[in-house]
């Protein structure tokens, strides 16, 4: 890496019309925070993008000075992709705008929006496109991963509703990719991840979705474990592409529909979700209360865009998190043993085991379709450890590797590039599959230096 002079400096500030912050600024560590509070890494300087001329002088800048360049949307990858040490972050948290036509039924995103950003504009007309879960997580890092959430059975993943895109290459280039424009470059980037450039603007596709929805939960004593998760990979086989059910192992929040009792107890919830109302989906509800002992329930039509932050407040940013997680095309009994005797266990107060249900519309494509391949996968397990004292990390580190390591003879063999730690590079090419020799190909064409390699990488093919 050359050495960043004063004059360096002061040029790429000239060309911004956002901020340069530099390890000398007060606001220096508050804005290199990131979510995963065991990330802490010390850039050279963050360039506070304003917008597309920013990112395009950011990332000349680094490719000039031979910088390490990072590129930060929400900031929620839990490998820490949003940084890097001693280089350059692109900072696109600024870049925050949606932009929706309803007659259209598109939504235009810039590549720092959140899923609350876009919830917020999008459900002002009934619409929405398929996202994630959590309100505050970036749109762009989400959906260049693959992107799933509570819509996808219904509508598939935010990669199959993406239909253009624009993009800042290694060159500083600004790229509009669609199926007609570059469609190689737009096939890389639905699933592909930072590999290829900084995308700045997405454009989705939207539906009709709320303003009110079915969603909530049903919370079941942990002693009941074996016996819900048996029905429950049962009746996942046979749901209906409208219904979505989560299964989540860990210790009871205190939420209010809960007896004081329960508060801080191991417990299996089922959330559900469908975009049509009570009464339509009734039958479903009604067999999983027969699961076994409800301790609590609090479902029925709610706001979709509130539904997108229930679970914000147990994934607030600072914490320390490690991950672990595998795809699975079913849910067999060695599984579910081994998910329960890990859940029992759990290395702090603050630890899950969650189940996303995948398949319906998102298994409706070939793994070919797009860069993201798992159109067989049911189910994207994630070992969620998370904890406060960094005293706790051994043990918390390792109870998740070991519970990864037992489950993986039940597992597909194949895991969603998203929930990456940044010590798994040995797994990118188990994240892509068939398409990672298409993805380095197309790699070594659009950056054969490398530049974007803070993320979950993929190697340019020789």
């Amino acid at each position: 890496m050359d050495t960043i002079t004063r004059e360096q400096s002061s040029t790429l500030r000239a060309a911004l019309r956002g901020r340069l912050i530099e390890p000398q600024d007060p606001d220096y560590d508050t804005t290199r925070a990131i979510w995963n509070g065991m990330i802490d890494r010390r850039p050279a300087m963050i360039a506070r993008c304003a917008g597309v001329a920013d990112v395009i002088s950011a990332v000349r800048f680094a490719r000039d000075s031979h910088l390490s360049l990072a590129v930060r949307g929400g900031g929620h990858n839990i490998g820490g992709s949003a940084l890097c040490t001693d280089g350059i972050v692109a900072d696109l948290s600024g870049m925050r705008g949606v932009r929706v036509d309803p007659q259209a039924r598109r939504a235009w995103v810039e590549g720092g929006a959140t899923l609350a950003d876009v919830d917020h504009e999008t459900q002002a007309f009934g619409l929405a496109t398929p996202l994630g879960i959590n309100s505050t997580t970036g749109v762009g890092g989400l959906t260049l991963g693959g992107g799933f959430g509570w819509l996808t059975r219904t509508l598939g993943m935010a990669v199959d509703n993406l239909r253009a895109a624009d993009i800042v290459d290694a060159t500083g280039q600004l790229r509009h990719v669609d199926a007609r424009h570059e469609p190689d470059l737009f096939w890389a980037i639905r699933g592909g991840g930072g590999n290829f450039g900084v995308v700045t603007m997405f454009e989705f596709e939207l539906h009709p979705v709320g303003p009110l929805v079915t969603a909530g939960l049903l919370v079941y004593p942990f002693a009941e474990a074996h016996q819900i998760l048996t029905r429950y990979a049962e009746l996942t086989g046979r749901l209906r592409n409208d219904v979505s059910v989560w299964a989540i192992l860990r210790k009871a929040p205190p939420l209010p529909f809960l007896p004081p009792t329960v508060h801080g107890a191991d417990m299996l919830a089922l959330a559900v979700f469908s975009p049509l109302q009570p009464d339509a989906v009734s039958a479903e509800i009604n067999e999983l209360r027969q699961f076994g002992t409800v301790l609590g329930e609090h479902i029925g039509a709610v706001p979709y865009a509130a539904w997108q932050k229930t679970f914000d407040p147990l994934l607030t940013p600072g914490a320390r998190n490690y991950w672990k997680s595998h795809n699975f095309t079913q849910l067999n009994a060695g599984a579910i043993e081994t998910i329960v005797a890990y859940a029992a266990r759990l290395p702090s107060p603050h630890s899950e085991i969650f189940l996303g249900l995948i398949g319906g519309r998102a298994n409706a494509l070939p793994p070919e379709a797009t860069a993201y391949p798992h159109r067989n996968a049911l189910f994207a397990m994630n070992v969620h450890t998370r904890w406060t004292e960094p005293s706790d990390d051994a043990e918390c580190i390792a109870w998740a590797r070991e519970f990864f390591k037992q489950t993986a003879p039940y597992a597909a063999g194949s895991v969603y590039i998203n929930f990456l730690n940044e010590d798994e590079s040995e797994r990118i090419r188990e994240a892509y599959g068939p398409n990672y020799a298409r993805l380095a190909a197309l790699k070594a064409r659009y950056d054969p230096a490398n530049l974007f390699c803070n993320n979950q990488n993929i190697k340019p093919s020789a």
